[in-house]
């Protein structure tokens, strides 16, 4: 697998309110959502291509397909996403993963914003991602 860069990096959040208050009001950082989403984020911080804070419910729905986090699974404080050149490669990637040992918490999949993305739990209990937003590529 070739990693092109680090894309994501989002703080998990079980209050996503709390977080904000750090975040935005006490770091000052430009975060932003949509209408009331609970997520927030910024293209906008040098460095890195996306930071957000992500509510624990939403990211154990990305995960498991319910807004609980599995009590058997550490609890994330972090999720981290690496992207790859192109959406197959994301695939590829995760049965390298697979055959490599690692559990995924789930296949590769596209995201309704356009994302391809597979994701597992490292022994530390971060959530990792292997994905593809086109929208992060300068070149596509």
């Amino acid at each position: 697998m070739k990693i092109e860069f680090l894309s994501t990096i989002a703080v998990i959040t079980p209050d996503p309110r709390a977080s904000r208050k750090l975040f935005v009001d006490a770091l000052g950082l430009p975060l932003e959502g949509r209408g009331d989403e609970e997520y927030q984020r910024s293209e906008q911080i040098a460095g890195c291509k996306h930071f957000g804070v992500w509510p624990l419910s939403q990211a154990a729905e990305a995960c498991f397909g319910n807004t609980q986090w599995p009590a058997e699974r550490p609890v994330p404080q972090v999720s981290i996403e690496f992207d790859v050149a192109d959406a197959a490669a994301v695939s590829e990637a995760a049965q390298e993963l697979l055959q490599a040992g690692y559990e995924l918490l789930h296949p590769a999949r596209e995201e309704p914003w356009g994302q391809t993305v597979a994701r597992l739990q490292s022994l530390e209990g971060s959530i990792v991602g292997i994905s593809y937003a086109p929208v992060l590529h300068d070149n596509d």
